[in-house]
């Protein structure tokens, strides 16, 4: 199991000091959310401030970007060599085209989907992707509570993916805390995204620790 501390919770006036601990914590990778203020109703980082964040990360860049315009995104990231990018399955249409595009570059492919988002688009993708992000609350704003429904989608993928591609992970984002960490490891789960559970505590490390189980 890793654990991947979405930045979106941290305090952004000591950025660099927040990112500093939970490298320091025992986080497996850090997850930055890109949001355009179009396909997400929120603003976040672009990459001028992804590259400073690269520089002093001492773990890989999980990266989710919430956009409308995917190919520009991924472009300007492709630099920064994070170790995964995740686009939304409801907005590009080009989906192939990105996942080449990432791979070309030594970056790992991954698709988003929304909390109603059906599974049956994946089918014919899972192949070619090497994770598959769940989003657990509906995406644009952190600090909100894990949705039910989350948990047996999360089932039903884990299946999809044994007999399509086993070799796919699944990392979930959304309400993540050690309330439901137990039951989503059971349920196939291999990255866990967690925000305000990690930055909203004073030890970074217990948190982490407590997610991992």
């Amino acid at each position: 199991m890793k654990i991947a501390p979405s930045i979106l919770s941290a305090d952004f006036t000591r950025l660099g000091e927040e990112i500093g601990r939970v490298c320091e914590s025992g986080a497996d990778l850090l997850h930055i959310d890109i949001m355009d203020g179009h396909f997400v109703p929120n603003l976040t980082f672009g990459s001028m401030i992804v590259e400073q964040i690269s520089k002093i990360s001492t773990i890989p860049l999980d990266i989710h970007l919430m956009v409308e315009n995917v190919p520009f995104f991924i472009q300007s990231l492709l630099p920064l060599k994070p170790k995964y990018v995740s686009f939304h399955i409801e907005e590009e249409k080009h989906i192939h085209r990105c996942i080449e595009l990432l791979r070309k570059n030594d970056i790992s492919p991954a698709l988003a989907l929304n909390p109603h988002t059906s599974l049956e688009g994946l089918k014919y993708i899972l192949p070619s992707l090497d994770m598959v992000l769940v989003m657990s609350v509906n995406p644009g704003f952190g600090g909100q509570s894990f949705i039910p429904m989350s948990l047996q989608k999360i089932k039903d993928l884990k299946a999809m993916i044994q007999e399509y591609a086993p070799h796919c992970l699944i990392e979930v984002d959304g309400g993540v805390s050690d309330k439901n960490a137990q039951a989503l490891r059971e349920a196939g789960v291999d990255i866990l995204v967690a925000g305000s559970y990690v930055f909203g505590g004073k030890d970074y490390a217990k948190a982490i620790s407590s997610l991992r189980g």
